[in-house]
């Protein structure tokens, strides 16, 4: 019998993909950790591996004497070394079409607490105080800004139309997208520098990556408008966080709304948090009922083709 072996998943139980996959015909072994020893333990002799938050370094990868394919709970894949993998032609696979509008809703709902100061106007009415929480210059109409959106892929694309339907000016840099597809979503199509330097609200849709990680940072800030609003629902590591700090600091930086830190979770005591212009939220952009459903199937599904012969699909590895 194929053994599967889920390495992680903050859902709780995995009765969906336990159902899936022994129909199938395949043993699932859930060991619920991160901790490499344990892991290097559980997915020796797998046939395949579905991960979530699960670091599938090198030395992980190293240990897999069988493995068919590594499935990623989610469309970013940064907690899998792509490289290793292929070395070994194990195809890493993601699910990149699932809670696409989850993000992009989550998204404008950060913007907006941003831009309105939500969050701390609530605070005040609930400490007894009934009056403005922040000053005037911080309080905001989206229609008056424009709006930098960094990667244009599926949930940068409804992101960019549910700004448009505020009336702003939006921005967009992908080096990927085609200039022409972003232009027809009515977008204006800019260079990253352009985006830095030109936003008065600069919104983060990009993979982690080589290219990507700390794009935020001292020098990035420090190009930005006075005043700025950073918005990130992707990754944690895009955003180099003691930066963010020091920006929010100066006042280079008005407001942060993020979904994703880094660390993550985040320090509970971090400076980042004492900010009533920041508002933090638990990496839950992507949750809905429906969402986490099909990811789960979804990924199960990816495990069951490959297990009865087909060819695995959504793969990020170059395989």
């Amino acid at each position: 019998m194929k053994k599967v072996v889920i390495t992680d998943f903050a859902g709780g139980n995995i009765d969906i993909e336990k159902n899936l996959l022994e129909e199938a015909g395949c043993q699932v072994v859930f060991p619920q950790t991160q901790a490499q020893d344990r892991l290097i333990d559980a997915i020796a002799d797998a046939d395949y591996v579905i991960t979530q938050f699960a670091p599938i370094n090198a030395a992980v990868i190293a240990a897999m004497s069988r493995c068919k394919v590594i499935v990623r709970y989610g469309i970013g894949v940064d907690n899998v070394d792509l490289k290793a993998a292929a070395a070994k032609n194990i195809p890493v696979c993601n699910i990149p079409d699932y809670c696409i509008d989850e993000v992009a809703d989550h998204t404008l709902a950060l913007a907006l607490d941003a831009t309105r100061q939500i969050t701390p106007s609530a605070n005040n009415v609930r400490n007894g105080q009934w009056k403005p929480a922040v000053s005037l210059s911080q309080m905001h109409a989206l229609r008056n800004m424009i709006v930098g959106v960094i990667g244009f892929g599926r949930i940068g694309r409804e992101v960019a139309a549910r700004f448009k339907a505020f009336k702003c000016k939006v921005q967009v840099f992908d080096p990927v997208a085609a200039p022409t597809d972003i232009e027809a979503a009515g977008c204006v199509s800019v260079s990253l520098d352009e985006i830095i330097c030109g936003s008065d609200l600069i919104t983060l849709h990009c993979p982690s990556n080589d290219h990507t990680r700390y794009m935020i940072n001292v020098d990035s800030i420090g190009k930005m408008k006075k005043g700025v609003i950073i918005v990130n629902s992707s990754r944690g590591t895009l955003i180099r966080t003691e930066d963010l700090i020091a920006g929010l600091k100066s006042g280079q930086v008005a407001a942060a709304a993020l979904d994703v830190t880094d660390p993550e979770p985040i320090n509970f005591d971090s400076e980042l948090l004492k900010f009533p212009t920041v508002v933090v939220t638990s990496h839950i952009a992507s949750v809905s009922a429906q969402a986490v459903r099909k990811l789960r199937e979804d990924a199960a599904g990816i495990v069951i083709r490959v297990h009865n012969g087909g060819k695995a699909i959504n793969v990020v590895n170059g395989l």
